[in-house]
């Protein structure tokens, strides 16, 4: 205890020096376990951008292809699959609800999703959460849209606006709908997924909108106007896929088996969770990169202490040589410059996770409205327990280095320093 309380009038009497020191480690343990808590928190977000669905069916392709489109709006389907081969599957007996999905449209650089009213009950997304028109309503009217958050931050929509959507991904004035604009009937609340990114219309309005289209391009001669488009049979003939719930978890692979093998066409269905996994294998190296930098961080923070240990050494040698000269053993001139260090890397891990935690506590609603990440306020994980422990461990190692240089001192080089 006589050496703790010598070790701490030290550091008192270098009080600029080892505050410094303390912040150094302090910000750089926030930093390397904030990251790892984001980390972690982002891959299990990502796990989550589509929950509660048991199976994604498609056209026949790869599993990450078929996520791609479905769920993040990204490229395009190798084929469509027929309605009545939708009306199949979801008569199957274990099928408990289902949303058809019809992708191909865009409105200036956005996707345009053909779907039903069911879509916003059954999309769940960060844990079961499901979403929230902020403004507005659903779409009741045949050409009514409703447009994500994110649509509507950057192109400045307001409910009751007009908007024309364009044939596949390029917005040009050939591929328009002009004949058949929309209006904006709601605005979703933001979610930090693809649907924030998504402008919402029903399967029918898909239907109307290219009754007079054939092949990518409208026929010649034929011109189907807004309302006599209404008073079509606007059953769609084809779907891009659907998202499917069961009654029971144990018939996914029975009716996953049903739709690989359904002899009217080829088709796919896929496990959710498993190709979001997959997808993160491809993109989750950003993870890695970023754990890497912080750990980066943490050793230039206990370099600095280091630096700062051994600068002092040399203002030191004096009373390193008085406390031998009264009776102090090596041992504990040891003991000392190891307290000191263990005590400055000890104040800047907790200062350090006290200043983490008050981050989370005033970001953790911005961060999970803005990006959709929800990060968990709650106690270390064994994970990060290991981190801070081999973050504290290289504080006591690097203190070791001037230990043992003030173990080698000896009185007579201490009482003989030229001044």
């Amino acid at each position: 205890m006589a050496i703790l309380s010598l070790a701490w009038q030290s550091l008192r009497n270098r009080r600029s020096t080892a505050s410094l020191t303390v912040i150094s480690i302090a910000l750089s343990v926030t930093l390397l376990v904030g990251v790892e808590r984001l980390r972690t928190e982002a891959r299990a977000s990502f796990a989550n951008t589509l929950s509660g669905t048991d199976l994604i069916v498609g056209a026949r392709s790869g599993p990450v292809q078929l996520l791609l489109y479905t769920v993040f709006r990204i490229g395009d389907a190798t084929n469509n699959m027929s309605w009545q081969s939708y009306q199949d599957i979801i008569a199957h007996p274990r099928v408990a609800w289902s949303v058809p999905i019809s992708l191909g449209d865009s409105h200036r650089g956005f996707r345009v999703l053909g779907t039903t009213s069911d879509y916003f009950d059954r999309y769940r997304y960060a844990r079961d959460r499901q979403l929230a028109v902020a403004e507005g309503q659903r779409f009741a009217d045949l050409y009514d849209a409703v447009i994500g958050a994110e649509v509507a931050e950057q192109l400045g929509y307001r409910l009751d606006d007009s908007i024309v959507i364009a044939h596949g991904a390029s917005d040009v004035s050939f591929a328009r709908h002009d004949d058949k604009p929309f209006r904006v009937a709601g605005i979703l609340a933001r979610t930090g997924t693809p649907v924030d990114r998504t402008v919402h219309v029903s399967l029918e309005a898909i239907e109307a909108i290219h009754v007079d289209w054939q092949s990518g391009a409208p026929m010649p001669g034929i011109s189907i106007s807004a309302e006599q488009a209404r008073t079509m049979d606007l059953t769609p003939k084809v779907i891009t896929g659907a998202l499917v719930g069961l009654k029971s978890k144990v018939a996914t692979f029975q009716v996953q088996r049903f739709v690989n093998e359904y002899p009217q066409e080829p088709l796919s269905a896929i496990l959710p969770g498993v190709a979001l996994s997959q997808l993160w294998d491809l993109i989750g190296i950003a993870e890695n990169a970023l754990l890497i930098v912080s750990i980066f961080v943490v050793v230039v923070g206990l370099f600095g202490m280091l630096t700062a240990l051994l600068t002092s050494l040399n203002e030191r040698r004096r009373e390193m040589a008085i406390l031998r000269s009264v009776g102090a053993r090596p041992g504990h001139v040891f003991a000392l410059i190891m307290g000191e260090a263990g005590f400055l890397t000890l104040l800047g891990a907790l200062l350090g996770l006290s200043l983490l935690y008050i981050l989370l506590l005033t970001g953790q609603p911005l961060i999970e409205s803005r990006f959709g990440i929800f990060i968990a306020i709650g106690g270390l994980s064994g994970h990060e327990l290991i981190l801070l422990g081999a973050v504290v461990s290289a504080g006591f190692l690097v203190g070791s280095i001037p230990s043992y240089r003030a173990y080698r001192l000896s009185l007579a080089d201490g009482l003989s320093v030229r001044v």
